[in-house]
């Protein structure tokens, strides 16, 4: 099975609750006309992509109906296709790895598949012709040096770690000397699941970008956060409040497979102008690729 025909079905859940909804709007309406798109706008809110931006594309759309003169329920869904990848494509989709070597730095809370978010862009990387070290600088949770280390392995990657309870920041310095000794091309940091309002583990990731910019300040830096999709409008609250302390480069959005809130997906980038880096629609390793916004909409449209 082909990336796309498990997009397609790891969005099923997604694409059914959707449009199930929509096109039962359809069938409910005669003809295109204000009642129809609040009924519209629902749906969308309903489908989690969220008010704010629910209302921007139903707006947007009015507009397009009106100036197009759309009349057909096909003419309708094209346009609102036509819109909703027009708000997705922001910024720079493809990693910025241009240095050698690059740096990866992860992010986000606890139980969103961080660890292993890690080690499936580690596998992707590796099949890429990448070398690739991975820092274990997530010290503080039981285990998590031995779950990144288990997908380190399984990825093909170099694991650097130290004990539990070390200082993060030492962990990522030693990542660094490991990473020019072996001439690798990237490195890739994990870092305690940590909520916003934890200070002292906000001030420890500030430690960890300080220990990067001293280091390596010419490298490429990517600041991914990974996030839930199952937590619908939470992840999107969670990335407003990380975008106060951390400069958010991309996102990678875990368990599409498992939601029907996929909609999310417009309503965070939308909403935080931050793209879309991987997306993951399954548990293997391959089941985490690179974000294409057509490819998404097709699945769910």
């Amino acid at each position: 099975m082909g990336f796309f025909e498990k997009l397609k079905s790891g969005l099923n859940k997604t694409k059914e609750s959707w449009n199930d909804k929509m096109n039962q709007v359809f069938s409910n309406f005669r003809k295109v006309d204000e009642a129809m798109l609040e009924e519209l706008e629902e749906v969308l809110i309903m489908s989690d992509i969220g008010v704010e931006t629910s209302e921007k594309v139903i707006a947007q759309l009015r507009s397009k109906i009106k100036l197009e003169k759309l009349e057909s329920e096909e003419d309708v869904k094209s346009a609102l296709k036509a819109i909703m990848k027009e708000i997705m494509e922001v910024g720079e989709p493809e990693l910025c790895l241009e240095t050698m070597p690059s740096i990866i730095l992860m992010v986000g809370v606890n139980g969103v598949g961080k660890t292993t978010s890690i080690g499936k862009i580690a596998h992707h990387l590796v099949q890429n012709g990448k070398k690739v070290v991975v820092a274990a600088a997530d010290t503080f949770r039981a285990a998590a040096v031995e779950q990144l280390e288990e997908w380190a392995n399984r990825s093909g990657s170099v694991l650097v770690k130290k004990a539990e309870g070390s200082d993060p920041a030492s962990v990522v310095y030693e990542a660094i000397s490991k990473t020019r000794e072996i001439g690798a091309d990237v490195l890739i940091c994990d870092t305690a699941g940590r909520l916003h309002n934890k200070k002292y583990l906000m001030d420890e990731l500030a430690k960890i970008k300080k220990v990067i910019e001293k280091e390596m300040p010419e490298a490429s830096k990517e600041i991914l956060m990974v996030l839930d999709a199952e937590t619908g409008q939470n992840a999107i609250a969670q990335v407003k409040a990380f975008k106060e302390t951390t400069d958010l480069t991309g996102i990678v959005l875990t368990k599409l497979d498992g939601t029907s809130k996929g909609g999310v997906v417009i309503g965070i980038v939308a909403e935080n102008q931050i793209p879309i880096k991987f997306i993951g629609v399954g548990e293997q390793m391959e089941d985490m690729q690179k974000f294409d916004v057509t490819e998404f909409l097709d699945a769910m449209l």
